[in-house]
Order: C-alpha cells, then sequence, then structure tokens
C-alpha cells in the first residue's frame, strides 16, 4: 500500500494550556499580559451532548477525556500568538497541579521582551514568581540572548527572551 501524500503544514495557529480557573486565567492575560479575548465557549459536558456513532461520548472522541465537561477561551497573547485555554470541571480525577518541566506532554510559552530586567520586575509585582536568572547566552548555536523562566500566579511556566543585538 501506498503512503498518502504528505499536506503542507502552512504555520502555528495557536497553542493550547489546560488551566484551573479559567476566568481568573483570562483576566490575568488580558488585563496583566495585554491579550485580548477572541473567543469561549461552553460548558460542554459529554453527558449532555448524544454518543458518536461508535458509542464513545462526545469528549472522548474529540479531546481524549471521557466524561468531560469543560469551557475554553481564546486568546491573543502577541501579534504572532494565540492561546487556547481549556479548564476542566470533570471528570474528578483530573490533575490539579501544573506539570513540571521535565513531565511528559509539559509546555511553555516563551515571550520575546525588550527589556527582560522591566518585565521580570512587573511580572513579580503581579503575582508571577521569577526563577533565577538571567540566563545569558553569547556563544553557541543560540542568538546572544537573555532568557529567563517564571511562573504565572496558576503555576504555568513561561519564559521570557531578550535578544542581545
Amino acid at each position: 500500500m501506498e503512503a498518502p501524500e504528505k499536506p503542507v503544514f502552512k504555520r502555528a495557529d495557536h497553542v493550547s494550556l489546560t488551566v484551573s480557573d479559567l476566568d481568573a486565567t483570562v483576566r490575568f492575560y488580558v488585563e496583566t499580559m495585554g491579550a485580548s479575548l477572541i473567543y469561549r465557549m461552553g460548558p460542554f459536558d459529554a453527558a449532555e451532548i448524544p454518543a458518536m456513532e461508535d458509542g464513545r461520548d462526545w469528549t472522548d472522541a474529540h479531546v481524549n477525556v471521557k466524561g468531560a465537561r469543560l469551557e475554553i477561551a481564546m486568546i491573543k497573547i502577541a501579534d504572532n500568538l494565540n492561546m487556547e485555554l481549556f479548564a476542566y470541571e470533570k471528570p474528578d480525577d483530573a490533575r490539579k497541579d501544573a506539570p513540571r518541566n521535565c513531565d511528559v506532554g509539559a509546555r511553555h510559552v516563551c515571550m520575546e521582551v525588550d527589556d527582560i530586567h522591566k518585565a521580570i520586575a512587573y511580572l513579580s509585582a503581579h503575582g508571577c514568581k521569577a526563577m533565577s536568572g538571567p540566563i545569558v547566552s553569547k556563544d553557541g548555536p543560540c542568538p546572544p540572548s537573555m532568557s529567563w523562566y517564571v511562573l504565572d500566579p496558576f503555576g504555568i511556566q513561561l519564559e521570557l527572551v531578550e535578544y542581545l543585538n
């Protein structure tokens, strides 16, 4: 059997994060980070949506979480980045803490800033926890830069980078 033709992957559309409190997270990113809310949807509850033809519930078939109840918000966090936020009310056994950087599936968003020290001071004043930093890269495969990791008020890891040109 011949392999299917490779499609054209045109561009990234968005990244997603699962959050514990959709209202608070949207408020933080809009008010503190300057994001704009594009839309909100839901809640969607598997118990209220007809089963799929194969018998699976809607959330199992579409987001790989059986018996879910969730809400979704899409925010524009920068000119080139949309972030889709998911908040699950069900299932009851969902983890409530953010994954560590070493956990499979963990992710972070990196935002370029014009002044990393100013950005760290601002975010720290707005409930973020700055990790040790900055990480200065002058030689090597990366462009000269300073990076600094920070946890948002909900424990989600962000990275800031200032390029040294």
